[in-house]
């Protein structure tokens, strides 16, 4: 099961049109049996990135929590908090 994983997906805060800063976050978890993160948690986290880069956004500052385990047989999940930042 190498490379298993469950994403939850991104959240991004409520903002207006034309800010300058946009907040994001992605959960990543571990593999569900195992160590190491799951592929589709690095994929989540590079297409999140991409598509601010598309929207004229790059990548101002990340940071990470752990935030414990999911239960029976479960990894860790990690929370990546992002904030991008305008190209003017």
């Amino acid at each position: 099961m190498a490379g298993f994983g469950f994403d939850a997906g991104a959240l991004k805060a409520a903002g207006q049109t034309g800010d300058m800063y946009v907040v994001v976050q992605v959960v990543l978890t571990e593999k569900f049996i195992g160590t190491g993160s799951g592929v589709s948690s690095l994929t989540n986290l590079q297409r999140t990135i991409n598509d601010q880069a598309a929207k004229g956004y790059r990548l101002h500052t990340i940071s990470t929590t752990s935030s414990g385990s999911k239960g029976f047989m479960g990894g860790d999940k990690i929370q990546a908090t992002m904030v991008f930042e305008k190209v003017v």
